[in-house]
């Protein structure tokens, strides 16, 4: 019997993609369990608590990807995730306002399950910053 070989799908531009830390080849349980450390290709990091019975959660990312000289702290951040039902590979958001800057983040996408049983979340993101009026929008994204 052959080894399964397992490759990292493209993105589109404007999508991002986290993976889990562990192998999920080697843990038992649920698929798309968003409960764990997640690391994307830049090397930030979040790490989301378990999922309640209203389907939200919490937990907290870690950027690695800035352009300022100030202290960065991490923003908790909180989310919401389609039950997986059948399917398995549910559907989610989450939301965190930065500490150092006057900008919040959203990110919104689903979490596949690959032929290997790797979990990646493929995603699609938007960062908002305050602007001083409502003509000045278009920069705000």
């Amino acid at each position: 019997m052959g080894q399964v070989s397992c490759c990292p799908s493209k993105l589109k531009q404007g999508e991002s993609q986290l993976s889990t830390a562990q192998d999920a080849s080697m843990t038992p349980g649920p698929q798309c369990d968003l409960q764990g450390l997640w690391r994307n290709e830049l090397g930030s990091n979040m790490t989301l608590l378990a999922l309640n019975m209203a389907g939200t959660f919490s937990g907290s990312y870690h950027t690695t990807v800035v352009a300022i000289n100030k202290q960065i702290l991490v923003p908790p951040l909180q989310g919401a995730q389609q039950h997986p039902g059948t399917k398995g590979q549910p559907t989610f958001s989450f939301t965190w306002q930065w500490q150092f800057t006057d900008s919040t983040t959203t990110f919104v996408g689903q979490c596949f399950v690959d032929h290997c049983r790797k979990e990646t979340l493929v995603t699609t993101w938007l960062l908002w910053e305050e602007v001083p009026s409502p003509r000045d929008v278009w920069k705000a994204t």
